[in-house]
């Protein structure tokens, strides 16, 4: 569940720390810094996620009165967005990738899949007025240029990078839920089936749930578990690439290339 907002800053105070046009210097504790302040808050928010982190709890971890931080950061919506774009760039941005269209789409989902595994609470920031830092505009630069050149309209380029990453977000979610499962219950996504399945082959009528009971049981006996998050997540960004090299090929005013099977 979404609990914060990106852009909720004042925009010149935010573009301020976001582009580190003016940083003050610290009254106190003179090695304290944005970027110690926003790590820590990421240390915080991966630690405990998005509902523990405040100014307080950012300052405890550095050692530091809270109203020390507002010498550098004038409140959490700024130090949010901020935390935003530094983790937007951690994305690997290779300049040379096998596949051409879609093995850079490829490469691009996988990263920002990564990502969310290891921040999980980018799940909960809703980012449609994202925070217009230096890491977000050259990731979104970076995205651009993977179907630069392949006949699409600029409209068509912003729609298909929108399109991936808005389907890495959902993908990525179940994935995010079952990690946090296994750490909160101590139990592993294959434990809690193995556990369950004897008990719901007793139960499940085949004749009421036919579909249920046999694709069900195909898909349980394979991925030992209930689903496999990573597994889905693969598949369906294939299809989709195939639907993008349809699009593509229509601009060329060719037959598809590049849909493939799995």
């Amino acid at each position: 569940m979404t609990t914060e907002y990106s852009g909720t800053g004042d925009p010149a105070r935010s573009l301020a720390l976001l582009w580190r046009t003016r940083e003050k210097a610290s009254r106190k504790g003179g090695d304290l810094s944005v970027e110690r302040i926003v790590r820590a808050a990421i240390e915080v928010a991966d630690a405990e996620g998005l509902a523990a982190l405040s100014m307080r709890k950012v300052a405890e971890r550095l050692g530091v009165g809270t109203m020390t931080l507002y010498t550098h950061v004038p409140g959490k919506g700024e130090l949010l967005d901020v935390m935003l774009d530094t983790v937007y760039g951690e994305t690997a941005r290779p300049e040379q990738v096998e596949g051409g269209w879609r093995g850079r789409l490829t490469q691009i989902a996988q990263e920002n899949f990564a990502l969310y595994l290891r921040h999980p609470w980018l799940l909960q920031v809703a980012t449609t007025r994202p925070p217009l830092g230096p890491n977000l505009i050259a990731k979104y630069e970076y995205e651009l240029r993977a179907v630069d050149g392949i006949g699409l309209t600029d409209l068509e380029m912003d729609a298909v990078v929108t399109l991936v990453t808005g389907y890495v977000h959902g993908a990525a979610r179940p994935a995010v839920e079952a990690a946090q499962a296994s750490r909160d219950t101590g139990m592993t996504e294959q434990q809690w089936w193995h556990a369950h399945a004897p008990y719901l082959e007793k139960v499940l009528d085949p004749n009421r749930f036919p579909l249920a009971a046999r694709v069900g049981t195909t898909a349980g006996q394979e991925y030992q578990a209930a689903g496999d998050p990573a597994r889905a997540f693969e598949f369906g960004l294939a299809r989709l690439l195939d639907g993008v090299a349809v699009l593509v090929a229509d601009r060329a005013g060719a037959a598809p290339a590049g849909v493939t099977d799995g």
